[in-house]
């Protein structure tokens, strides 16, 4: 049972988490003229490092190794690599070519397609407040849609891998530095290969643009873990009815540093495509606290 005091340390652990995550397009807008495919190559490769030396400072070795002995988890978590390799590189990729609102857009709509995943893979069953909640992002979708002149792929690939990777994670149950760890680890060759190819081919950017690109470069790896530790030290202090709260900080904070900062072009339709979509996510969030009150009084009653 979690104190008072241990729950409002949760909650700042999450808070920082999600600040984090919200502040990323000023960071990895800060490593162009790097390529989105290099910055993602040096992510993997830093965070390998950092999420080994993770493994050892905490002595989670004999669990890491079992998840190689273990051929289903393996594998559940070879997919699991696929995927936030493919979230990290559209992420990055949406960021640097101007497009952080979409990309907010697709954390916007990741609870709502968590929820999908988990009608289509898993047999759950909606309840009919949830599924208001869907056809009126479905009808925000289709407005953005006719906005920006076709789907809105970058926030859907994000949603969907994102929520995809989750699911795996779920399926896997392993351990947050544990599971990055072999994630990362079976990605690195691959991103050490690419590395090296630019290097060779003098297409690299690590180190000639300056020490403090580079520096900043190598810090993809801490970028990386500093979050995921702080929102795994919040997931075991506070009740998952406030995290679930806590992730809308990120995207909010993502749409303002692309509306605000990058000054990315918003026309009124796509306003109203995006006023729709909050819409749906208050209805979807209401239904979600008012049913999780419930569960609680059934089972004090």
């Amino acid at each position: 049972m979690t104190t008072r005091s241990s729950t409002q340390q949760g909650l700042i652990y999450g808070f920082a988490a999600y600040l984090i995550w919200g502040l990323f397009p000023l960071y990895w807008a800060l490593l162009q003229p790097a390529s989105a495919l290099e910055i993602l190559a040096h992510r993997i490769a830093w965070s390998v490092l950092v999420m080994g030396f993770l493994l050892v400072a905490t002595r989670r070795i004999p669990q890491f190794k079992a998840i190689w002995a273990d051929r289903r988890t393996s594998m559940i978590l070879a997919v699991a690599a696929a995927l936030v390799a493919v979230n990290w590189g559209t992420y990055i990729w949406g960021v640097n070519n101007g497009r952080v609102v979409e990309t907010a857009l697709g954390y916007f709509i990741n609870p709502l397609v968590n929820v999908l995943m988990g009608v289509f893979l898993l047999g759950e069953r909606l309840r009919r407040v949830q599924w208001l909640a869907v056809g009126v992002a479905f009808v925000a979708v289709l407005i953005l849609t006719w906005d920006y002149g076709h789907p809105p792929w970058v926030a859907l690939v994000l949603a969907f891998s994102f929520a995809l990777y989750g699911l795996a994670k779920k399926k896997a149950a392993v351990e947050a530095i544990e599971s990055l760890t072999f994630e990362t680890s079976l990605l690195a060759p691959l991103a050490w290969g690419y590395l090296l190819y630019l290097g060779l081919s003098a297409q690299m950017s690590f180190g000639a643009h300056g020490s403090t690109h580079a520096v900043l470069l190598a810090s993809t790896g801490l970028a990386t873990a500093i979050p995921l530790l702080l929102f795994g030290a919040a997931a075991i202090r506070v009740p998952l009815s406030s995290l679930g709260l806590l992730q809308y900080l990120a995207p909010v904070i993502q749409f303002l540093i692309g509306l605000v900062t990058f000054h990315e072009p918003m026309s009124h339709l796509r306003w109203i495509g995006f006023i729709v979509l909050w819409v749906a996510l208050v209805i979807f969030t209401i239904e979600a606290l008012n049913h999780h009150r419930r569960m609680l009084t059934a089972v004090v009653a």
